[in-house]
């Protein structure tokens, strides 16, 4: 059974908008769009006039590049947050379907189920926070069409082991679509990508961002990878110019071959300082445990994260504040900043933990 038979039958018979940049073939004087012949003024400006192509030909070629997959098994839109949101509503018939997560994770999934009216079924991660596939598969009903899962997880930053996912991927086939957010897979040193699956499994998809380790979450980019037939469905229901042209410029800057190597030296120096900060607040007082990470920040549990919040904020550090998460009522979650950043941060949560050594 093709992946596309669980989607709704409405959004596979659609005719989907054809835009005046999509139809346009080649010219130079665009005359098609009714956009204004002059762009404004500023340094940013240049092109601004004119749409963007909806699907970037070079920009889906580099990203595909980096992820080692095909231009046809990738879409690009406005962050990981539009993909979920396409899947939701290509996948789910409002008040009829479901999806399953795994909570403590990400909010936005069951955000964008509720939105689209569909139910959301949960089965909380192990007490390791990993994701109990086992459960997952005896969760699944006949209306779930998507199952979410997030490796490294937000907020724990627990990664996922690939043989979970493979049984995931086994045992869902023909039942749902398996998707997989990576947003913060390349801070987890040596795992692999669940893309290697989609040559054999064109119900499993990947989310994937620029947000992190690219360092372009104001450009906001993200993208889908998925078998051609899904992206071909994704792109029936999208936003005609789903990116800003300073974005696609950006990120084109961000993948170009100079740029990579500068990339991944930070992704480096924010293994490091996680590390640092690991061996920093282990055993002071007041700091209860440190969740094992595999991302950009690390889960803190404190014996009172509320205060330790507030004396942060005063000072101008800002964190999350984790509490209404599943089995993280006395956490904070820290993102990994700059050495200067953490610096600081160290600075002020010695001054109010009373730990008297140096970091």
């Amino acid at each position: 059974m093709s992946i596309l038979e669980r989607a709704r039958a409405e959004i596979r018979a659609m005719q989907p908008y054809a835009s005046a940049r999509l139809e346009a073939s080649g010219g130079t004087v665009m005359l098609n769009a009714n956009e204004l012949g002059w762009a404004p003024e500023g340094e940013f400006s240049e092109g601004c006039n004119r749409y963007p192509a909806p699907q970037p030909v070079e920009l889906v070629q580099a990203l595909a590049e980096v992820y080692q997959v095909r231009p046809e098994q990738l879409l690009v839109g406005r962050g990981s947050d539009e993909a979920i949101d396409l899947l939701l509503r290509a996948f789910c018939r409002a008040g009829e379907d479901a999806i399953i997560i795994n909570p403590p994770t990400f909010g936005m999934y069951a955000i964008a189920a509720r939105v689209q009216d569909a139910a959301v079924i949960e089965v909380p991660l192990a007490e390791d926070f990993t994701p109990d596939a086992a459960a997952i598969l005896a969760a699944w009903t006949p209306a779930v069409k998507l199952v979410f899962v997030c490796g490294p997880n937000n907020p724990t930053g627990k990664r996922i082991d690939p043989a979970v996912i493979v049984q995931l991927a086994e045992g869902l086939r023909d039942k749902a679509m398996l998707v997989v957010d990576e947003a913060y897979m390349e801070f987890a040193a040596g795992s692999s990508s669940a893309s290697a699956l989609l040559e054999r499994h064109d119900h499993v998809a990947v989310l994937r961002t620029l947000s992190k380790a690219w360092g372009l979450a104001g450009a906001r980019i993200g993208c889908l990878l998925a078998d051609a037939t899904v992206i071909d469905l994704l792109r029936r229901i999208m936003a005609p110019y789903p990116l800003p042209v300073p974005s696609i410029r950006a990120a084109m800057e961000a993948l170009s071959a100079g740029a990579r190597p500068l990339a991944r030296q930070r992704v480096g120096i924010v293994l490091q300082q996680r590390q640092r900060l690991v061996e920093a607040l282990a055993g002071w007082p007041g700091v209860r445990e440190i969740l094992p990470s595999d991302a950009n920040f690390i889960a803190v549990r404190l014996d009172d994260p509320g205060e330790t919040y507030r004396r942060l904020l005063a000072a101008g550090i800002v964190v999350r504040d984790i509490r209404k998460y599943p089995r993280l009522g006395d956490a904070l979650r820290i993102s990994i900043g700059t050495p200067e950043e953490n610096d600081r941060l160290l600075a002020v949560l010695r001054a109010w933990l009373g730990e008297e050594g140096q970091a």
